[in-house]
């Protein structure tokens, strides 16, 4: 069938808009790819070394991801827009789901999640506008997201900043150093994870001892009355045939039927009293293997509990030092081990906040390696803050203001011995003139926020002191710490020594 002109034309229209839209669509697919590769830089191609952590510059709307050697990723974000900022300071990655959805926010997709705080801060994968627009997670190129998901682990090291900062090398006398050989606590735990294990088994077949044996207590009786019956039962069935039998050769095998009915019957009753006898022991014995299945489990338990301990005391230490509480406090694994009060000299003066990171060993792990980032708010205001004729402290707090912070701490000499014992590569030492942030508490590592930088993000979330934790998503996080001066409140002792 001929087309008209006009249908030639249509057509002809139609198909030259079809192919202007794919070529727009495969275009716009480009620029996507294109735009997100453009947004993940590898700054050294090499696998990334322990110990690991993440500057975000809230100023230049990009993260770098630093290992033991330097920079080795980075990535534009999108952090928080205004009136949900997202609180510059100090965190940790506390869970990580690749899948999640905002119990904030309308269920929103935030992929690759790795949870800041419980109350609601996050980094994870999502739309970058170019500047700061989200409800105060940090946002990444899904590409950038995925990478870092498989890098991280819980605990990881995240700080956000208001401008751009690195860690650098620092030496310094009053930095931890390993107070000599420290316990194995990988072969504790590998062994006490082969005595759990051989626990399990004797509880396992202590377990089938007992229900076997309770089981043949309790058919013992049953069975051996049963079997009485039954010879009872013939017994009178060989009487009867006794009785109906009339000439010589059936009264002959009535005769023997019924003597051995009579035989089955003494041997079914002395069975029937050997097992009302053996009854009681059988039950015993389940007794018995039953105590011996619930020492077995309490064994294993304690094992577990032993294994668990010793793999905790290879987690790295987090010490953090508050110039506003004058304080030590000390976390491993998200766990409290102790506090004590430190004396800072001229506690009155700021010293600013800077996170100290031993990233590996010298001289045969005799000394550590450690770096540092430094913290800058706008309040800060050492120099103004300083006595304008003390020239030679402007000079020291402009040039090395982390050296300048150790050198006014004096941290008690048991408290410096008990840390040196469990120092290690990946360990941090963080100093503040802040206090710790509410937001510090069950299952979480220090959070340290910056009181001169806005706080939209944790102000449009639950109150300052309800963050959130894995089960209940709510607690209130109790005081535990000790008035000044008092002696070290010690939480817990990996070592057993408190």
């Amino acid at each position: 069938m001929r087309r008209t002109k006009f249908q030639r034309v249509l057509g002809s229209t139609l198909g030259g808009l079809a192919l202007l839209l794919a070529t727009g669509l495969l275009e716009s697919a480009n620029a996507v790819r294109r735009r997100e590769t453009a947004e993940v830089d590898i700054v050294v191609p090499r696998p990334a070394r322990e110990p690991l952590m993440a500057i975000v510059s809230l100023g230049k709307q990009r993260v770098t991801i630093y290992d033991a050697d330097g920079s080795i990723l980075q990535a534009r974000v999108s952090s928080g827009r205004p009136g949900y900022e997202t609180p510059a300071g100090i965190y940790s990655v506390l869970q990580k789901e690749q899948f999640h959805t905002s119990n904030l926010y309308d269920d929103a997709e935030m992929p690759f999640m790795q949870r800041l705080t419980w109350s609601g801060i996050a980094l994870h994968a999502g739309e970058l506008p170019g500047h700061p627009a989200s409800h105060g997670c940090i946002r990444m190129p899904y590409e950038f997201a995925e990478q870092l998901y498989d890098l991280t682990m819980i605990g990881t090291r995240v700080i956000v900043a208001r401008g751009d900062v690195r860690p650098v090398v620092i030496d310094h006398p009053a930095l931890f150093k390993p107070a000599g050989p420290r316990p194995a606590p990988k072969a504790v735990a590998a062994a006490k994870m082969a005595e759990a294990e051989a626990a399990a088994r004797t509880a396992n077949e202590a377990r089938l001892a007992a229900a076997r044996l309770a089981g043949e207590a309790a058919r013992l009786v049953p069975t051996a009355e049963s079997a009485k019956r039954r010879a009872e039962l013939q017994l009178a069935s060989a009487e009867a045939a006794l009785e109906a039998a009339r000439s010589p050769s059936a009264l002959r095998q009535a005769e023997e039927a019924l003597a051995k009915a009579h035989t089955r019957l003494a041997e079914a009753e002395g069975r029937r009293v050997a097992a009302e006898m053996e009854a009681p022991l059988k039950a015993e014995a389940a007794a018995r293997a039953r105590e011996r299945a619930s020492a077995a489990e309490a064994e294993k338990r304690a094992a577990l509990d032993a294994s668990a301990e010793a793999t905790r005391r290879m987690a790295p230490v987090s010490v953090f030092i508050s110039r506003k509480a004058e304080r030590l406090y000390v976390r491993q694994a998200f766990r409290e081990i102790l506090e004590s009060p430190v004396t800072i000299k001229d506690a009155a003066e700021p010293i600013g906040t800077h996170i100290y990171t031993a990233i590996g060993t010298i001289d045969g792990a005799a000394a550590l390696r450690w770096n540092v980032v430094s913290l800058r708010t706008a309040s800060d205001g050492y120099q103004a803050r300083r006595p304008a004729d003390d020239a030679h402290a402007r000079i020291v707090l402009e040039t090395n203001p982390a050296g300048a912070a150790l050198d006014r701490i004096e941290i008690p000499q048991d408290i410096a011995e008990r840390l040196g014992e469990m120092i290690a590569p990946g360990s941090s030492l963080i100093v503040s003139d802040e206090a710790m942030s509410a937001e510090t508490g069950k299952e979480t590592d220090f959070v340290v926020l910056l009181s001169g930088e806005p706080q939209g993000a944790i102000k449009k979330r639950r109150p300052a002191r309800q963050a959130r934790n894995r089960d209940d998503q709510t607690y209130d996080r109790p005081s535990r710490r000790s008035s000044a001066g008092a002696p070290p409140i010690y939480w817990d002792d990996p070592y057993g020594r408190w």
